[in-house]
């Protein structure tokens, strides 16, 4: 992701600042895509991997990145 966009995007919600999520991160919350027991914040089922994501400056929400285009949407946030 470019880091002059990075530097501005905010949390829809809190409006903190976004860092990119670890790989490791990621991975577990696709494995949890995997056996269908990942749900974001409108408690809807996460049915598709994440290519990535971003994690709020305080480490509780991640939103995903889908075709490297990050959804900044509040229902669409991933509990951390």
């Amino acid at each position: 992701m470019n880091p002059e966009l990075l530097s501005i995007l905010r949390c829809p919600e809190t409006r903190q600042t976004l860092a990119i999520a670890e790989a490791v991160v990621v991975e577990r919350l696709n494995a949890q895509v995997a056996t269908g027991s990942l749900r974001n914040a409108a408690d809807q089922p996460v049915t598709v991997k994440l290519d990535g994501g971003l994690v709020r400056a305080d480490g509780k929400a991640l939103y995903p990145v889908r075709n490297n285009v990050p959804v900044l949407l509040v229902g669409e946030a991933i509990a951390l």
